[in-house]
């Protein structure tokens, strides 16, 4: 194991963009414990300039530790963590503005708390509230805006400096559709300009198409690490929404008579709507074979469709607590 270290180190100059291949976080075989219990048990990854990797885990998992961590917050028990160049963090329900005074004059003392000159300090202070859609609350203060927008507040402190890799804490986890995919839009063009990402999230459907690489924690171990393609790969969904209906027209058959026609193959529960169902395939099973054996019974599979997608798939069956 290694010895506890984190650091940042210098990046390339401001301007250049690094090369794809460049690794901004390296972090490996980190370990941290809080009052004698596990919150990371030899956590390894990497993420590269340009790439937007997703951290995944259900609450407790040791996401947000990981994130303190990277950005110098936290020092590690044990194991070693790099982040080279400026960090930009993007905390999870951290209120840690002044309340008392405007989102702009928040902007700008943390823009010069950076060191930022109060010209240029006040230029990316005005571009940050623009960029994450508070430009006409800009001169509210900040504790009158509501939650959504205080992330968004703190998604915009994160860029004052134009860091070189973002760390980012359910930054959509309170925000409406179209606030999120903002988000998401702003923060995947700082990485294509070369930035390094690393997306903590449990909306398991937001990184298809948005993040490349994933890292998929439980109880602080590592129990997936591979690319988003990958993670949707290594499940078949097996639970489905079915509409069943009698082919002959007669009244449809009693929940229990289709649990029996069904034994070895499906559990089947009533979707709360009549004639809707919800099918859960055993393992051996396969969607087919209950088809097959509803016809058998007169039953017509009228619609179907998933219940969960393939990555939530992957998420439940990867989170679930061992046996």
């Amino acid at each position: 194991m290694h010895a506890a270290r984190a650091m940042v180190v210098p990046a390339p100059e401001q301007g250049e963009t690094p090369p794809a291949c460049l690794r901004l976080v390296e972090a490996c075989d980190l370990v941290r414990a809080f009052e004698g219990r596990p919150a990371l048990a030899g956590v390894s990854l990497e993420v590269a300039a340009g790439e937007v990797h997703a951290l995944l885990g259900p609450n407790g998992a040791g996401k947000t530790t990981l994130l303190r961590i990277l950005g110098g917050l936290l020092r590690p028990d044990a194991g070693s963590a790099e982040v080279h160049g400026g960090v930009g963090l993007v905390p999870s329900g951290d209120r840690s503005f002044y309340l008392r005074i405007s989102a702009f004059e928040n902007l700008l003392f943390f823009a010069r708390l950076h060191g930022l000159g109060r010209r240029e300090a006040r230029t990316r202070s005005l571009s940050a509230l623009e960029a994450v859609g508070l430009a006409d609350v800009a001169r509210i203060r900040a504790g009158e805006l509501s939650h959504g927008m205080q992330k968004r507040l703190s998604v915009a402190r994160a860029l004052l400096t134009d860091p070189r890799v973002l760390l980012v804490d359910e930054a959509t986890h309170d925000l409406d559709p179209r606030a999120a995919r903002t988000v998401r839009e702003l923060v995947a063009g700082l990485a294509a300009g070369g930035a390094a990402v690393l997306w903590a999230t449990q909306r398991i459907d937001e990184i298809r198409g948005f993040a490349g690489e994933v890292t998929l924690l439980r109880e602080g171990t590592v129990r997936f690490a591979g690319s988003v393609a990958e993670l949707s790969a290594r499940v078949r969904v097996r639970r489905h929404v079915v509409r069943l209906e009698r082919s002959s027209g007669r009244a449809p058959l009693p929940l229990l008579a289709l649990r029996h026609q069904l034994a070895g193959i499906a559990a089947i529960e009533p979707a709360g709507e009549d004639g809707l169902y919800v099918l859960d395939l055993a393992h051996a099973a396969s969607l087919g074979d209950a088809f097959a054996a509803l016809r058998a019974a007169d039953v017509d599979v009228r619609s179907c469709r998933e219940a969960r997608s393939e990555l939530e798939e992957a998420f439940v069956q990867l989170t679930e607590p061992r046996a």
